[in-house]
């Protein structure tokens, strides 16, 4: 470890790692006991702006001063009988946290304890704008303090459950399910309360101009590791490669958006770097999470695959018999089936 942050649990713990459930029978459907050598929480890429619109305090108002921008939570886990030198950073996609890889709607283990069972050390982040990471509120301020909206962002976008069940592919229409569908969709209301809002907006540059360089602020810190990037986050891998070409081990990029087409600079950046496109089932379906990001996503493999030294692959998870998957395959009822095919590539292709 390099990082030099207060840490909770030193050496090897038992943890009982909690769910959405109650006493034992919850504890035991996660997995059971969970070893740890260690496990805390830190900030990265934090960086000071000043705020001539900062608020108003229960004291009155705020004089102008000096705030945190850009900064992202991370939570690692580190196993207490490592089977891998090669820690994971699992990124969530848009309008979620890293609660995406923690638990699933209905209370089974996620990848992120998961991946920490198999020997590897594992973090999750809140990119900066996210959950615990924050967002700059200086414009909501001043457009109160002004009376004019022209500093605000265009939107700050918020996922309905009406939008939600068809972009994540629960099925072709909200409350209707596929057949053959692997997500709990019994258990949607929970995962509707995983929903947080777009707040990256509020920070000059988004998530494009903020994500990428502090995930690359993480890995300067922890060394290399194998970076997992779901849904909008697709692009940050594509950046990050660009930005630390020697820290990233191996990239496994899971339907991943293409809202910007990676540089030739970048897609050079992957020589030697392995990476798995990977994607679910009912591509078919009329939403963007589908056929048109698997296409986008296909002609990344093609350009990484004709840079001499480029190890790109790209897998639907049908073709490797495993059915019925969504958007959110790391919380669908075989999310560990996935787990396990992710494992299994990581086994075959990182060294």
């Amino acid at each position: 470890m390099r990082h030099m942050y207060g840490k909770i649990a030193a050496a090897a713990c038992a943890l009982m790692v909690g769910c959405g459930g109650a006493g034992a029978a919850a504890a035991a459907s996660i997995g059971g006991p969970l070893n740890l050598a260690d496990e805390g929480m830190f900030f990265v890429n934090g960086k000071p702006a000043i705020s001539k619109h900062p608020g108003v305090s229960p004291a009155g108002p705020v004089r102008p001063g000096t705030v945190t921008v850009n900064q992202m939570y991370v939570h690692y886990r580190i196993p207490a009988s490592r089977t891998s030198a090669i820690p994971i950073v699992l990124v969530h996609g848009g309008g979620l946290s890293g609660m995406s890889y923690e638990t699933t709607p209905d209370g089974r283990e996620g990848w992120a304890t998961y991946f920490v069972r198999k020997g590897h050390a594992v973090y999750v982040v809140d990119t900066p704008g996210r959950g615990r990471s924050g967002f700059n509120a200086t414009a909501i301020n001043q457009a109160r303090a002004e009376g004019s909206a022209a500093g605000l962002p265009a939107s700050v976008l918020m996922v309905t459950a009406e939008l939600a069940w068809p972009l994540f592919r629960f099925g072709p229409s909200h409350g209707t399910a596929y057949p053959d569908t692997q997500f709990p969709v019994e258990a949607f209301p929970s995962f509707a309360s995983q929903g947080v809002p777009f707040a990256e907006a509020m920070l000059e540059g988004g998530g494009m101009g903020t994500a990428p360089q502090a995930l690359a602020a993480l890995l300067d810190d922890i060394g290399p590791a194998i970076v997992v990037v779901h849904s909008l986050a697709g692009p940050f891998a594509d950046t990050l490669v660009g930005l630390r070409p020697a820290l990233v081990k191996a990239v496994v990029n899971i339907e991943g958006a293409q809202s910007v087409v990676p540089t030739d600079a970048q897609i050079a950046a992957y020589k030697g770097v392995p990476v798995l496109e990977l994607f679910g089932d009912h591509l078919d379906a009329p939403v963007f999470t589908g056929q048109p990001r698997y296409e986008a996503r296909k002609a990344v493999v093609e350009r990484i695959n004709r840079v001499e030294g480029g190890k790109a692959t790209l897998v639907r998870l049908p073709d490797a018999g495993i059915k019925g998957n969504s958007h959110m395959m790391m919380q669908d009822k075989n999310n560990l089936q996935v787990a396990d095919f992710i494992l299994g590539w990581i086994a075959d292709k990182v060294r």
